[in-house]
């Protein structure tokens, strides 16, 4: 097996430039900002770079003057960054709030089938009833399983790995390996029918990381174990060499996309040294996305459930965007951490 090909400075300065363009950026309380500041905490765990966690800090403090906003299944995204604050501050503040989020999901938000969460966003004119999207998996499904992790809530830990299997029971394809981005409950059936990229890596970024939480006795491991070892394997013969993965992965006429690459070869690196010819393709080809400003450029906008593959091809990809940067420092972050995998 190759070894990774890195420059550790060119990497870390990468990184740098990705954090500062983020915090030049506004976000309120929801899902941009939850994904790109989930990178800024793998970015501080990576590189032990105390300014970005002060950041971070003086966000959070300043969003909470106005006490807890209104939450959703992709808000409660930003959860993420609270359970890295309290971590590293020790402030109980953060992990207090944490948990209120963790019981809005537990008993508040809404769900079908057998207690799969409903796609929800902060906004009354969206409604998505009864449709499972693969983005839960990272927004509260993966919240769940680490704060149930830190605090050893086995009810927050164990509904969080019911997302997972409810999300892989109805969004994973048993042919292609891939997943669909959505599934529609009432209709009954995957909608678009499309298997789009950074769909496949919120799926698949998550159960790396759940891994390192799960028990390996735990019957739930060998179930997401199964999951993301089949998705990869797939993922892997799908992608450009340009390094990246195309936005619709089975259509290479369709645009190669930056954030679902970065979470791709994120979760590729969970995998030891199998797949390190593809992760060093991904080197080049995310790095060579990074402006000399920190912006992570290709990244497709906020994507719904489109009609079709047309429609997920149109979706603008012009402007910098949170979940990108976010991403972005997932993996470069996983770079430096690799040892530790």
């Amino acid at each position: 097996m190759p070894a990774l090909e890195f420059d550790e400075k060119q990497i870390l300065e990468a990184i740098d430039r990705v954090v500062q363009r983020t915090f030049q950026m506004d976000f309120n309380w929801d899902w941009p900002g939850g994904v790109a500041f989930y990178g800024v905490t793998e970015a501080y765990e990576a590189t032990g770079k105390q300014e970005y966690i002060d950041m971070l800090k003086a966000w959070v403090d300043e969003q909470l003057e106005d006490g807890l906003p209104k939450l959703s299944v992709n808000a409660v995204s930003i959860g993420h960054s609270l359970l890295t604050l309290h971590k590293a501050t020790g402030d109980q503040r953060y992990i207090d709030i944490a948990t209120q989020m963790a019981d809005y999901l537990k008993h508040d938000a809404v769900r079908f089938a057998d207690g799969v969460f409903q796609h929800t966003v902060n906004s009354e004119t969206y409604n998505f009833p009864e449709q499972a999207w693969v983005d839960t998996m990272f927004m509260a499904g993966y919240f769940l399983v680490r704060i149930g992790a830190m605090l050893k809530r086995d009810d927050y830990f164990e509904d969080g790995l019911k997302q997972y299997h409810g999300h892989e029971n109805f969004l994973q394809d048993p042919v292609t390996n891939l997943y669909y981005h959505g599934w529609d409950n009432i209709a009954q059936n995957h909608m678009s029918g499309i298997y789009w990229a950074r769909g496949n890596s919120w799926a698949a970024i998550t159960m790396a990381r759940a891994l390192e939480l799960v028990p390996v006795q735990h019957p739930s491991f060998m179930i997401i174990d199964g999951s993301l070892r089949d998705q990869l394997s797939a993922l892997v013969r799908l992608q450009d060499e340009s390094g990246l993965w195309h936005t619709v992965l089975t259509d290479p006429t369709s645009y190669t996309e930056t954030s679902g690459s970065a979470g791709i070869a994120a979760a590729l690196l969970s995998r030891g040294k199998m797949y390190n010819k593809y992760v060093n393709k991904s080197i080049k080809g995310i790095l060579g996305r990074i402006g000399e400003e920190g912006s992570v450029n290709g990244v497709s906008a906020g994507t719904a459930v489109m009609n079709d593959a047309q429609g997920y091809k149109e979706v603008p990809y012009k402007r910098v965007q949170g979940w990108g940067q976010g991403l972005a420092l997932v993996f470069l972050s996983s770079l430096l951490a690799r040892q530790e995998w």
